[in-house]
């Protein structure tokens, strides 16, 4: 069957459809924007100047927050333009685009939270091997994993998205072009399809919430051995860790462990892992951090030294 196509862009409903209500989400968001760029870039900038990419812990740190500024950035501003916009619209190759950047990212950001779980585990549980075990060589290759999954997971979403007719309607019931809400325009019977995604996005999300899960109950059992200073010490890292975990992988499991449908609460649950996690990653994970704080207070410094010598 010839593969029918008269759709040429798609429209978002958008987050609100309350002006008032639009405006605020304005402000809001645009400010927790503006934070997700600065602090992750603050990190990224903290770790290259502290020279702290020899632990495995900041260099995926610095990672991550590139993953998290390029993961909102497809989705964030986007939404941002269209909470004032009159014809909130996208073109087709654009919805998929957006659709593999979102997926892209996301995934990879998975398998970094986990690959930075399984040095936690090494760096508390076997600690006398941590620097063999995790050394350089091995961190390139499991930073080369993530990228690489991301991008296998994600090609497997558009693929299965392009292959569908649309012939209208074009209005997605959200703010970013995602699997589900796209699938329920599609002229054709999407059950396999939904089957497919599901398997593939669910799996990946509830499967390393489970590990994660099972690793850091792990970590803190073992820390009944450890002394009360290194306890504490571990305790605030994992803490933390854990934190970042809930608020990605509890709204991930939600929208993609389930058939092909779609919930009103989908956007707001949505706002959880696309923008709110991107910005809590930079306090969560460097709140108590002392070597990157001293980072931070050397960076400071630089800059008072260069603007100093500006001449002005």
């Amino acid at each position: 069957m010839e593969k029918i196509n008269n759709v040429t862009e798609f429209i978002f409903w958008g987050l609100s459809q309350n002006p008032e209500v639009a405006k605020v989400c304005f402000v809001v968001f645009s400010l927790f924007y503006t934070v997700i760029l600065l602090a992750n870039l603050l990190i990224m900038l903290a770790v290259c100047v502290g020279n702290l990419f020899k632990s495995p812990m900041y260099f995926f740190l610095n990672y991550l927050s590139f993953v998290d500024i390029c993961y909102s950035s497809f989705t964030t501003p986007k939404m941002i333009v269209d909470l004032l916009a009159k014809s909130k619209t996208i073109s087709y190759v654009g919805c998929m685009l957006q659709l593999f950047g979102v997926h892209f990212f996301g995934c990879t950001e998975i398998f970094i939270l986990t690959v930075m779980a399984y040095d936690r585990y090494v760096a508390i549980c076997k600690p006398l091997h941590y620097m063999t075990i995790v050394d350089r060589d091995r961190c390139n290759k499991m930073l080369l994993g993530t990228w690489v999954g991301g991008f296998l997971h994600s090609i497997i979403q558009v693929t299965l998205v392009v292959q569908l007719p649309f012939c209208g309607p074009n209005v997605i019931d959200h703010y970013f072009c995602d699997v589900h809400p796209v699938l329920e325009l599609a002229c054709t019977d999407t059950y396999v399809v939904g089957v497919v995604v599901t398997a593939n996005s669910g799996t990946i999300a509830l499967g390393s919430f489970v590990i994660l899960l099972i690793s850091y109950t792990v970590i803190l059992v073992s820390l009944r051995k450890q002394s009360a200073e290194g306890r504490c010490k571990a305790l605030s890292t994992c803490g933390s860790h854990i934190a970042v975990v809930i608020i990605f992988f509890a709204p991930c499991t939600f929208m993609y462990m389930r058939p092909n449908t779609t919930f009103s609460e989908d956007k707001m649950v949505a706002v959880f892992f696309t923008i709110i996690t991107p910005m809590l990653n930079p306090l969560i994970y460097t709140l108590r951090n002392a070597e990157v704080k001293n980072a931070m207070k050397k960076l400071w410094y630089i800059e008072i030294f260069i603007f100093n010598k500006l001449p002005w």
